[in-house]
């Protein structure tokens, strides 16, 4: 149980961060006079900050190259399965890492469906719920997930160790850049960030 005192800890202050963005200093501040948690504080930065077009292109292209992160290892797993005709024999990283990207999934999917707040503008698809930000959860906890995978699956310790220097860099670009666009409240980086650091630190705890 204590291996997995780490991932309950962030688990737990998701849940309380979730629960004070849903109920502290609400006011109607968002695009089409949606209600916001944390008004004063979310407006403050995103007025400070505004948007940045590019910086929200990139971390859409962050956001694609986690999606094969993740298929990579899945075609792994794939193919240890053929091989070996047993799932429990599929190495254990991989069986976990597995776990933890169906959880990402459901919650992506769940938090694109419970509006808990509203992106400060309107995209394309009109008005969207904010929080957390799904796509900052989505980019570090696979590029947190893939740290430790690619110290395993790469041969080359040179190569082991740039990529693990890549991902960590990508998972920073991805904070900040997907603040500096302006689609989402700080409040909505945050909760990602928070939720992130839970995933991971279940995985780690289940690889284990």
């Amino acid at each position: 149980m204590k291996k997995y005192c780490s991932a309950i800890f962030w688990g737990i202050c998701f849940i309380i961060f979730t629960v004070l963005v849903k109920f502290v200093d609400v006011q109607p501040v968002g695009a089409e006079a949606s209600l916001i948690g944390f008004a004063n504080l979310n407006t403050a930065v995103f007025q400070l900050l505004g948007t940045n077009d590019f910086c929200y292109r990139l971390t859409q292209c962050l956001g694609i190259v986690a999606i094969a992160t993740a298929a990579r290892y899945a075609i792994d797993g794939f193919i240890q399965l053929i091989k070996r005709k047993s799932l429990f024999k599929v190495d254990r990283e991989i069986l976990m890492v597995g776990i933890i990207y169906a959880i990402v999934i459901i919650l992506y999917v769940l938090f694109e469906k419970l509006a808990i707040n509203y992106r400060p503008i309107i995209t394309d698809e009109g008005l969207e719920a904010s929080y957390p930000s799904t796509h900052t959860m989505l980019i570090l906890t696979v590029f947190g997930t893939a740290i430790p995978l690619a110290g395993k699956y790469i041969k080359n310790p040179k190569t082991a160790t740039l990529e693990k220097i890549c991902l960590i860099i990508f998972m920073w670009v991805t904070v900040v850049c997907r603040l500096l666009s302006g689609v989402h409240w700080f409040t909505d980086i945050i909760g990602g960030l928070l939720i992130s650091l839970a995933l991971i630190s279940l995985y780690k705890a289940l690889r284990n």
